[in-house]
């Protein structure tokens, strides 16, 4: 099925608490049908600092039309001074899954 404008966001937080709070938010907000939340360990260059560091990753399910009101919600509800907040389009997917995910999103 195509998946009109539906995307994944990804989004790394400092703890697990603030990912759930952040997932959440999003969900009840209807601005995500679905968000998963994966430890990871971030490496990475900051103000001239090597920095590595266990984080969580949330992949939020959307519509990307309305990016533009998650990325407010996320900016507002992120701890870092500059959240990596990276969308990507879903080309295709199992079209249950796809009407699920409208459902949730669109109600």
């Amino acid at each position: 099925m195509r998946a009109s404008n539906y995307g994944v966001v990804f989004v790394n937080v400092p703890s697990l608490d603030e990912a759930k709070t952040i997932a959440k938010s999003l969900i009840e907000a209807k601005l995500a049908a679905c968000a998963n939340i994966f430890p990871v360990h971030s490496i990475y260059n900051w103000q001239g600092e090597l920095c590595s560091e266990d984080s969580y990753n949330l992949l939020i399910k959307t519509d990307l039309d309305q990016f533009d009101i998650l990325e407010a919600k996320l900016k507002e509800l992120h701890s870092d001074e500059i959240p990596e907040i990276i969308a990507l389009p879903i080309v295709s997917g199992y079209a249950p899954y796809m009407q699920w995910m409208a459902t949730q999103i669109n109600n």
